[in-house]
């Protein structure tokens, strides 16, 4: 298990005053998947654990981090894992579950034991796990791509045509507090959520996949009167607290899995920026 010490955000106020090498080692995850690994992030925002697991030969189990003082991860935490990679399995509790490209799983509460496999080590599966506290126990749940709740969003001619599916909300089944889906941008569409806004009661996460090698993303964060970007590759998370807006803009067509935890999880509880504000 690596990169399992907790990680802190500043405030709006400190965050004006930061360097780029300063942003980027705070708001930017830069090592999520690493072949054969176990990789997990803990952070303060909401005491969310952000990790990524890539299965060769063998499959790897899923330990409690000394930080959160459990026997087990899902002791007292939720957990939903989406595969961005090969074909692999989730093992819960002994039982295997099978997840393609764009496949979720949701683990609640009181779950003992899960490990990852990957079907081949050539073409490993990439699982991404986030992970919140948990105030009760919900029932598992394996969500196929083609079942999650998705709408057409944006135009064309604003170049954000895009489709956004819902794996984990309230609408599809039970959580404690995670909600999260996936956003994919059609071809030559480049932005995402524009205009922006932020969500003052919870913490949203942006993992960006599909980002061809040559092309980068650049994402937009801070409070929107002061906003600065990260530059953001493949496979890479950006953080953003309740008081930033979060909003990317590619050199080419992505897609970015988003979760979000807090003290809601109604999915239009968020405050709408006009464009003639943003600084």
């Amino acid at each position: 298990m690596k990169n399992s010490e907790m990680r802190y955000t500043p405030g709006p106020r400190e965050f004006e005053r930061m360097t780029t090498e300063e942003l980027r080692a705070t708001f930017l995850i830069e090592k999520v998947f690493e072949p054969g690994e176990l990789t997990l992030h803990m952070l303060d925002l909401d005491r969310v654990i952000v990790g990524g697991v890539v299965p060769l030969d063998s499959p790897i189990e899923l330990g409690a981090p000394p930080a959160i003082a459990e026997e087990f991860f899902n002791a007292r935490r939720e957990l939903g894992v989406l595969n961005i990679g090969g074909k692999g399995t989730v093992s819960v509790d002994g039982e295997k579950h099978a997840l393609g490209k764009l496949d979720m799983i949701y683990a609640g509460r009181g779950v003992r034991s899960i490990a990852f496999a990957s079907d081949d080590a050539e073409q490993p599966a990439r699982f991404y796990l986030v992970s919140y506290p948990a105030h009760a126990a919900h029932p598992l749940r394996v969500i196929r791509a083609a079942d999650a709740q998705a709408a057409e969003l944006g135009t064309q001619e604003s170049a954000n045509r895009r489709r956004l599916a819902k794996y984990i909300h309230p609408d599809a089944g039970p959580s404690s507090q995670l909600v999260m889906g996936v956003t994919e941008l059609h071809t030559g569409s480049v932005w995402n959520t524009m205009p922006p806004h932020t969500h003052q009661r919870r913490t949203e996460i942006y993992l960006y996949f599909d980002v061809p090698q040559d092309a980068v993303v650049f994402h937009l964060l801070g409070e929107p009167n002061a906003t600065r970007n990260l530059v953001v590759r493949d496979g890479q998370v950006a953080l953003s607290p309740s008081w930033s807006i979060h909003a990317g803009c590619g050199t080419a067509n992505y897609k970015f899995c988003w979760a979000m935890g807090g003290e809601n999880q109604v999915f239009s509880d968020m405050q709408a920026v006009s464009m003639d504000t943003l600084r």
